[in-house]
């Protein structure tokens, strides 16, 4: 079992999406029947990162979504981009862009609450979202009919390279100095 580094990178290599490390763990001691402390699996990850970033390699290995995951080094990205552009059979709507802000910035959100955002029904959006495994359903809100409540998902963190739903950046109310004035001010 020299080669539990090449055993972890398998895993990460094979996973879709980031892999954390009590899965990485998990997995290990399901195969081999061996106890990995922690300390030992971060220092397999770190020579695995290490190696990764020689200039050899189109990829690295990053921690992102709580876990680890191949991404493409910052040099490669027109390349790859331009395989996606190709692939990409549909983009994510407008609808859908803004039903995906309400939820990540509101964390925990009903579908009324979204419509009531957004002016308009948002069922086939959410059901997009769903289906695209950007959106999760969290559990019910504690109100009358108990709605379902949805949140981000761990996809969504991955893609737009985020570790947890506290590092999605927050607006802030701005209110300009001159929000009360209508029309210019020729003084």
């Amino acid at each position: 079992m020299d080669n539990i580094e090449q055993f972890i990178e398998a895993l990460i290599f094979a996973s879709d999406q980031s892999i954390s490390k009590t899965e990485i763990i998990n997995c290990l001691q399901g195969t081999f029947e061996v106890n990995y402390p922690d300390k030992e699996v971060d220092e397999l990850l770190r020579n695995i990162m290490a190696r990764y970033q020689s200039d050899d390699f189109a990829i690295q290995l990053i921690n992102t979504g709580g876990g680890y995951q191949f991404l493409t080094k910052p040099p490669f990205y027109p390349i790859v981009n331009q395989l996606q552009a190709q692939r990409a059979k549909r983009k994510l709507s407008q609808a859908g862009l803004e039903t995906l802000a309400i939820i990540a910035g509101k964390h925990a959100v009903t579908k009324l609450e979204i419509e009531q955002i957004r002016g308009v029904n948002s069922d086939y959006t959410v059901q997009k979202l769903l289906e695209k495994e950007l959106i999760q359903i969290t559990g019910k809100a504690n109100l009358p009919g108990k709605p379902v409540l949805y949140g981000v998902s761990k996809n969504f963190l991955d893609h737009f390279g985020l570790n947890a739903i506290a590092d999605i950046p927050v607006l802030k109310d701005i209110e300009s100095p001159s929000s009360s004035q209508i029309g210019e001010n020729n003084e």
